[in-house]
């Protein structure tokens, strides 16, 4: 699970012809180089400590621009909140139901899940999405704790 680290994604992007603002560098750097998955908000408040005069528009401007460009990923969730991962490999996220934390853990190989119905249909798979649910180690520990 090798994410292509800040310096690559930039040169491909400088490639491109895309423009990379200091908001937009500033993002794109701190996503690439957190293994958490911030939320909109979160991303803010953190890159707002270098670029203080960075605006909430801004951030989810700049979120929604990397998104589409494929150097990030958008995780959506069904209540509304969207999470924001910097690892641009085909990888699976532990998710935490009581606490709400995400994490990259290696993902089979697509051959390995991919129901044999797509090749009979003629489907092709460009990316994929597995999470799995249940409890972080810290949730199941606080919570046996308060049991006792």
């Amino acid at each position: 699970m090798m994410r292509t680290c800040f310096e690559e994604t930039i040169a491909e992007l400088r490639s491109n012809g895309v423009r990379l603002t200091p908001q937009r560098q500033l993002i794109l750097r701190y996503l690439k180089e957190t293994h958490h998955h911030p939320t909109a908000e979160q991303v803010h408040q953190e890159v707002s400590k270098a670029l203080g005069g960075i605006s909430l528009a801004t951030v989810y401007n700049t979120l929604h621009t990397l998104t589409k460009l494929g150097v990030i990923r958008e995780l959506a969730y069904g209540d509304g909140s969207s999470r924001y991962d910097g690892n641009d490999t085909e990888h699976a996220h532990l998710v935490c139901e009581s606490c709400g934390a995400v994490m990259d853990v290696e993902a089979p190989h697509l051959e390995d899940i991919l129901p044999a119905t797509a090749n009979e249909k003629s489907f092709s798979v460009h990316s994929y999405r597995l999470e799995f649910y249940g409890r972080c180690k810290e949730c199941e520990t606080s919570e046996k704790t308060a049991s006792n």
